[in-house]
């Protein structure tokens, strides 16, 4: 029996090394290169400069128990990112299976995914320039843009927590790959690892897709100054609050949370009334990117920005309406509305962005990312004394995700679809009165029709036009778009969408019924 079971064994190691040949065999030169990049500190650096084929690669791999016929994962991983996928039969996965592990088995680093991206960024024309800048502390040999990398690396030009040298090159020659570092620098940040979302068959529905993650839903709980506001210590000495210091996870709507429905009893009935009765309303600030300087023309948002425009006056506010803002006109707009005198009269206080977005910030029409906690740190009760202890609510209709192939009326605001999203940790204030509205929770897409608008939105202003005059509070109507949205499919009954705010909101929001209520 034991000589049987040897003999196994062995015909399985041979049947294994077959299929790492048949994978050789399917790989060229600059595969080779690549796999090698990848394995840079993880393999002996003298090992990768013999390897001549991917079995030497492999061959490294089996001896440093990287690779085995029972986990064989981490070269799953490197053909899942040198774009290998149809190789990953022969291992026994699919493409969507390593997605879904490769943030808890991925062995591949931050920095080392960022340099590779970097690598596909640059041509043959940016890497030329490239060594020309660098070209006194440069070998004279002909060059990749793996190997010009990975010289900058080894002549200690660049690790993982010095950029500068690549930052510099890359805004001197290919400015878009700046975007790529931010990230990387936000990712290392947070370090903080996020299933993938799932992928569905595509869509036949007429419209676009987006997408947020669960790292998106956390950031949007976890923002900005953590040190407690006067009004927090006001409320809470007068017996406002349920618990002391900032407001609770059930309060702040975090999923996952027990009893955190917006619909529960400790956040509405408990909970008092804000004030609606002063001079006017309030202010309702409208940022609508339709057109980009190289991203996509995001088609039917002017349908959300007509209709956010349209219900917010009936509800009484002043619409301040600013379309295709630079990152320049961005900050002018937020000093502009943050010291706004009319805040000091107004009840409450409204800002929704319509644009592209990406990993806890918005793109600016010259595409420029802005972090949400930037713009939303304006408004808190030391930035903005007219708003301490009045409700800001902001909704946000921006995505990241992952790419799939869409029908030609499907368009996505999703930016570097090939990577996991990470957290976007600073986005919604700490301190209270507060809300966000999320287009989706983890998992789901979020679809704006070309000529219809978003659901999301599109259902926000919807219900709000039916049931402010019912004299609904926001959360309630906020859970009314949730069961609305969520009831939606596309045509092929494969994609659905849940929106999912998130709140610091310390007492109950309603607003007046305006007097045309009936004949909007």
């Amino acid at each position: 029996m034991k000589s049987q079971g040897s003999s196994s064994d062995k015909n399985c190691k041979v049947s294994f090394r077959k299929k790492l040949l048949i994978i050789d065999s399917d790989l060229g030169v600059e595969d080779v290169e690549r796999l090698k990049f990848l394995c840079i500190g993880l393999v002996p650096n003298k090992k990768l400069e013999k390897s001549s084929s991917a079995s030497d690669v492999f061959e490294h791999l089996l001896a440093e128990d990287l690779l085995s016929e029972g986990d064989s994962f981490f070269l799953a991983e490197l053909l899942y990112i040198i774009g290998q996928k149809k190789l990953l039969q022969y291992l026994n996965y699919t493409e969507e299976k390593v997605e879904q592990l490769l943030p808890i088995q991925g062995k591949v680093s931050l920095f080392r995914n960022l340099l590779y991206e970097l690598s596909q960024g640059i041509d043959s024309e940016d890497l030329k320039n490239m060594i020309f800048l660098l070209n006194d502390s440069l070998p004279k040999t002909e060059m990749t843009s793996l190997s010009f990398l990975a010289l900058l690396e080894k002549q200690d030009k660049i690790d993982e927590d010095n950029l500068t040298c690549l930052e510099d090159l890359c805004k001197m020659v290919v400015p878009k790959l700046l975007r790529n570092i931010e990230k990387y620098k936000r990712e290392k940040a947070a370090q903080i690892v996020t299933p993938p979302v799932d992928k569905e068959a595509e869509s036949l529905y007429q419209g676009e897709e987006e997408l947020v993650s669960q790292a998106d839903i956390k950031t949007f709980l976890e923002a900005l100054p953590q040190e407690e506001s006067q009004q927090d210590k006001h409320a809470r000495s007068n017996g406002n609050r349920a618990t002391d210091g900032a407001p609770s996870l059930v309060s702040r709507g975090l999923p996952g949370a027990s009893a955190n429905t917006l619909n529960s009893e400790t956040s509405t009935k408990l909970a008092p009334t804000y004030r609606m009765d002063r001079n006017h309303r309030g202010l309702c600030v409208i940022v609508n990117n339709h057109s980009f300087i190289s991203l996509r023309d995001r088609r039917g948002t002017h349908k959300d920005a007509e209709i956010l425009k349209g219900v917010f006056q009936w509800l009484g506010f002043t619409v301040h309406i600013y379309n295709n803002v630079t990152k320049g006109e961005m900050e002018e707009v937020l000093q502009k509305e943050k010291c706004n005198p009319a805040h000091a009269d107004g009840d409450c206080f409204v800002f929704c962005i319509l644009t592209h977005g990406e990993d806890g910030a918005v793109y600016s029409s010259d595409e420029a990312l802005i972090p949400i906690r930037e713009i939303m740190s304006h408004f808190t009760a030391l930035q903005c004394p007219g708003l301490a202890e009045k409700p800001k609510l902001f909704f946000i209709q921006a995505c990241q995700g992952e790419k799939i192939q869409l029908s030609k009326s499907i368009e996505a605001d999703a930016l570097n679809p090939e990577q996991a999203p990470t957290s976007l940790q600073d986005s919604i204030p700490v301190e209270a009165d507060f809300l966000l509205g999320l287009a989706t929770v983890p998992g789901y897409v979020s679809f704006r029709h070309v000529e219809e608008g978003s659901w999301y939105i599109q259902s926000l202003c919807n219900h709000l036009k039916v049931l402010v005059p019912r004299r609904e509070d926001i959360l309630s109507i906020l859970t009314a778009v949730n069961d609305d949205v969520s009831r939606r499919v596309d045509k092929q009954g494969t994609k659905k969408q849940m929106p999912q705010p998130a709140f610091t909101l310390r007492k109950k929001l309603v607003f007046p019924v305006p007097l045309d209520a009936l004949s909007l």
